[in-house]
């Protein structure tokens, strides 16, 4: 459940918050939107394009434009909210700050306030990894073209068991969370400049330039000409709630 807090000068609800009862359960979906959520209240799972987090208050979760993630709810009430922040990109998933309710009350005043007391107090945080689908998650994100079957054997695991058991946790198989990696690395390179799409489809392990084309599309809803041609953050589509 969700509400605006408040506006700013974007075309998308900037400030809101959501509620969510213990035991509530958000399938997997993507962001068309970067921003923040950071937790007031409860605790919460969260698996996504960034890997497996358990967070608790005070604790900033970043989302990238096309981020997905699951969330699971703990068996208390969370209260979370979420900030649309144009420019903030730091490079971590996963940060913290120290008074959540002096966020809340400069959120109340506008979206600019906000904005100005979260990146005044947010740090990042740390959140090592608890069993071996967050390490899979981890050597993926660091490395797109680790070969599975080799990282299966190397942990003394079949390759139906790491793709049954990744899928229990992040509710996608590990080579399709590979893919994405490799999509939105992809994507980076194709909006930061005028490299030729070859160069960068062999760069990020693609067999060639329409299996990148393919899996930008399924990432980000348009193909890799689409953002050269456009700022990938004019989209108009609304964060999902």
């Amino acid at each position: 459940m969700a509400g605006p807090l408040c506006n700013g000068d974007l075309t998308a609800v900037s400030c809101w918050i959501e509620r969510w009862g213990a035991g509530e359960r958000l399938a997997r979906h993507r962001h068309h939107q970067a921003y923040v959520t950071v937790v007031l209240s409860g605790g919460y799972e969260e698996c996504g394009s960034r890997g497996r987090y358990r967070v608790r208050p005070g604790d900033v979760l970043v989302h990238d434009v096309f981020d997905s993630h699951l969330d699971r709810f703990e068996d208390r009430d969370t209260q979370l909210l979420n900030l649309a922040l144009p420019g903030l990109a730091p490079g971590y998933g996963l940060g913290r700050i120290a008074d959540p309710d002096e966020l809340v009350h400069a959120a109340e005043r506008g979206v600019e306030e906000a904005g100005r007391c979260l990146r005044g107090q947010l740090a990042a945080a740390e959140c090592g990894p608890e069993d071996w689908p967050d390490l899979l998650a981890r050597d993926l994100l660091a490395d797109p073209a680790c070969p599975l079957g080799s990282w299966a054997g190397g942990h003394g695991l079949a390759a139906e068991t790491i793709s049954r058991g990744f899928g229990r946790v992040f509710a996608i198989s590990p080579a399709a969370f590979r893919l994405e990696v490799r999509a939105r690395h992809a994507f980076v390179r194709i909006v930061a400049g005028a490299e030729p799409l070859a160069t960068i489809a062999a760069d990020t392990g693609f067999a060639d330039s329409a299996h990148m084309s393919r899996a930008v599309r399924a990432l980000s809803g348009f193909p890799p000409g689409h953002w050269r041609r456009s700022n990938p953050f004019k989209t108009k589509e609304t964060p999902s709630a």
